[in-house]
């Protein structure tokens, strides 16, 4: 008895339309980004009835001396204010395909086009934010402005700035930066601070963290904690994963998660002895994002002890730490008619720069609430 075989042409197949996407991480920045001024990166929408420039007001608090039944008259206190200057430009991304190429597709191109665009505009907000926070603000246009891929970080990644740049950044902000573990590796000569940097005592810890904050709180200007709701306030700092793995094997960490944590009931779930998540110690929230390791500028990578050790910045954060501000926000897009409706596209843009807020000293810029820490980032091996 024969037995009917069905040819290869002839057998149905049928393929998965919904098409598993490329894991792209959520923008980690989110929980502190907001539009209220102790916000750590404050979002802004002052250009969206048009401009490319936008002032960013900070005012210092008020420091005169108290008058008591003395005369008042011509003791007055002046605000110290300034206004910092900051540019926005484009970003776009598209998808194009025409109707013979959807035809044969076994799913809908553009629906799984629409979701990879939005993906691809978290990943480029995220990237962005990291890159402002690797950067040294300055009060000039961004070099790339304008140009056909556009440049939205404001200031000067450490990558192209000058000695001269990075030395006076490094001076000015002598209140608000550690090099290691303690405050004598300082220089006011950057490259000679960053080669006081070692993989053995300057990797960043519990005690590192408590110099920091000890500093951050004695800075002037002031950098003012993040607040929450709870009324406790709380500095954030943000770190690689090489820091973060660094702090997670200090002693004192360990054993402050094992001693003060709850280990009990949904204990379990916020210890993160037992869950990845954020470190918390002293009043300060550790979180770490790993593109602050893969975005890592290049003159980091041999910075540390005589050109052989890898450091980066974590930064300990405060309130209006950076600025992030829109002409327009994200928004689909799609392909004019063309060729008698045969080629179709989607699309995304938005319109945002991005950058630390600065006050102006002298010849650069004071970093307005950001700490920043340098201390080893090794590879593992």
């Amino acid at each position: 008895m024969a037995l009917t075989s069905v040819q290869v042409n002839n057998k149905l197949i049928k393929f998965k339309k919904d098409i598993i996407r490329e894991y792209i991480r959520e923008n980690l920045f989110s929980p502190y980004m907001g539009t209220g001024v102790n916000s750590i990166i404050r979002v802004m929408n002052d250009l969206k009835s048009g401009g490319e420039q936008v002032n960013v007001p900070i005012v210092n608090s008020l420091r005169g001396t108290a008058i008591g039944v003395g005369t008042l008259t011509g003791n007055e206190e002046a605000i110290d204010n300034y206004g910092f200057r900051m540019w926005i430009d484009w970003a776009r991304n598209a998808v194009k395909t025409n109707r013979a190429e959807n035809q044969k597709d076994s799913a809908d191109i553009f629906d799984i086009a629409r979701p990879l665009l939005g993906d691809w505009g978290t990943a480029l907000i995220r990237d962005e934010v990291c890159d402002g926070f690797l950067s040294i603000p300055l009060q000039t246009a961004p070099a790339n402005l304008g140009s056909a891929n556009g440049q939205r970080v404001n200031g000067v990644s450490w990558d192209n700035a000058s000695a001269a740049q990075r030395n006076t950044w490094t001076a000015d902000n002598v209140d608000r930066v550690l090099f290691g573990a303690t405050i004598s590796n300082y220089s006011a000569t950057w490259a000679t601070a960053a080669a006081n940097v070692d993989n053995t005592t300057d990797k960043l810890t519990a005690a590192s963290l408590r110099l920091m904050k000890r500093m951050a709180m004695n800075a002037v200007p002031k950098i003012r904690p993040f607040k929450i709701k709870n009324g406790y306030e709380y500095f954030v700092t943000f770190c690689d994963t090489n820091q973060f793995r660094d702090l997670g094997n200090d002693a004192t960490i360990i054993s402050a998660n094992t001693n003060a944590r709850s280990r009990e009931g949904d204990g379990i779930n916020n210890n993160p002895l037992f869950q990845d998540g954020d470190l918390l110690y002293d009043g300060i929230i550790i979180r770490q994002v790993p593109e602050l390791l893969t975005r890592i500028p290049t003159v980091f990578k041999t910075a540390g002890t005589g050109g052989t050790v890898q450091i980066n910045i974590a930064q300990m954060c405060g309130q209006s730490a950076m600025a992030q501000f829109y002409g327009q926000m994200p928004r689909p897009t799609q392909l004019d008619v063309t060729d008698y409706d045969f080629n179709r596209g989607v699309g995304i843009e938005m319109a945002y720069g991005i950058g630390k807020i600065a006050k102006l000293t002298s010849t650069a810029f004071k970093d307005w609430g950001v700490f920043s820490g340098f201390f080893a980032s090794v590879n593992d091996t």
